[in-house]
């Protein structure tokens, strides 16, 4: 019996690409553990752990937080992996987290979700939150019945600051200025795997056929295109 070697990939992709659908759905298909950078800080701030309270000090200030702490963070998490595929989500955004993951663990893949920013833009300033459930709304493709308010408790609903057009330009020059150097690492070493497209559904077909000639569909759904 051939023992398939466990898949170590990234998940690349600006704010508003995408990220958080297109990982669902390898989680559900590959059954791989997902890791995602924003989720973990978030919990160690909540748990305010010695790093927790270390990031949020610089999230108030409004920098960002250094490659060495989040390195620490990711690669603590990671040593509790070691017998999983699994796929990182907002690690490495800088070359030297690049660098300093690579001295621990060989990546196979990176998947990046090239989207246009026009279209990013689009997305994210049409996301309208309830603040109380988390409901989210997009006026594109999933408006409120009436708008401006919760359909379940009628309540108003917000756009958080981060979804405002001013934000969503300033996140996306960002992601670019830090990120690309990134992913020329990637291209580089031949590890970056770039899907590009407006829509979810139409870049997810492909990126699926790509994984499975990684990993077999643990999922028991047998259709078409997988969703």
């Amino acid at each position: 019996m051939v023992v398939q070697p466990l898949l170590r990939a990234v998940i690349m992709g600006p704010p508003g690409s995408g990220k958080g659908t297109v990982s669902a759905r390898i989680i559900k298909h590959f059954g791989v553990k997902h890791l995602s950078s924003g989720d973990l800080l978030r919990d160690n701030m909540q748990k305010k752990t010695e790093v927790g309270i270390l990031a949020k000090s610089y999230i108030d200030r409004g920098q960002l937080i250094p490659d060495d702490i989040m390195t620490q963070l990711m690669l603590n998490e990671l040593k509790g992996l070691d017998r999983y595929n699994w796929l990182l989500d907002g690690f490495p955004r800088t070359v030297a987290q690049a660098e300093a993951l690579d001295k621990e663990c060989h990546i196979d893949t990176v998947i990046d979700l090239d989207v246009p920013f026009e279209t990013i833009k689009c997305r994210l300033t049409a996301r309208w939150i309830h603040p109380a459930s988390g409901r989210v709304y997009n006026l594109e493709f999933s408006p409120p019945k009436v708008q401006g308010i919760d359909d379940i408790t009628g309540e108003p609903l917000v756009q958080r600051d981060d979804d405002k057009p001013e934000t969503v330009s300033k996140r996306l020059q960002a992601y670019d200025a830090q990120t690309k150097p990134v992913l020329e690492y990637y291209r580089k070493k031949g590890l970056l795997k770039s899907f590009s497209g407006t829509e979810t559904n139409k870049i997810w077909p492909h990126i699926y056929a790509f994984l499975q000639t990684k990993l077999p569909d643990v999922s028991q759904k047998d259709a078409a295109i997988p969703r």
